[in-house]
């Protein structure tokens, strides 16, 4: 597990671009906190790192963003608005646990509730994510963030 403080919403957002830019296909990001934590700060930095031309928007009515125009596509996800491991799965949201990109899920804890270290098991509403990270932002102060970064693997 690595640990970072962020002071900035820009340090927030270099720290994701340093991500995108190592990012490999196949990769699943969980990003816990709460509101204005700097989940989609953090996705607009990774975008940027994957080289994403288009502007990043928060999904949280679409429920997800595709962005294609990096050098891996980004599926953004946004689960805010929906409650329980059924509900997603019914939405079609499972087969972007496995993407050709990388998918990043915000509110990750409403998809995979007893995680990390259950999130890549198989249930009945969970399917298994092939490599995953889990991310969670905690703030500190008005602009201080801390972010913990674990490899919870396959």
């Amino acid at each position: 597990m690595a640990t970072y403080i962020s002071r900035s919403p820009d340090e927030t957002a270099a720290l994701g671009e340093q991500w995108g830019r190592e990012a490999q296909g196949g990769l699943v990001i969980g990003l816990s906190g709460e509101l204005g934590a700097g989940k989609t700060q953090l996705v607009k930095g990774l975008a940027r790192g994957l080289n994403i031309t288009e502007r990043i928007h928060s999904p949280t009515f679409a429920l997800i963003n595709i962005y294609e125009s990096g050098r891996l596509p980004l599926f953004h996800i946004d689960l805010y608005r929906l409650d329980r491991p059924e509900q997603i799965v019914a939405a079609g949201l499972d087969q972007y646990l496995n993407p050709k990109g990388v998918t990043v899920i915000e509110w990750v804890e409403r998809w995979f509730p007893s995680a990390p270290q259950h999130a890549t098991r198989n249930t009945q509403h969970v399917p298994r994510p092939t490599s995953m990270a889990w991310v969670t932002l905690e703030e500190l102060s008005k602009t201080e963030r801390r972010i913990t970064y674990e490899n919870i693997g396959a």
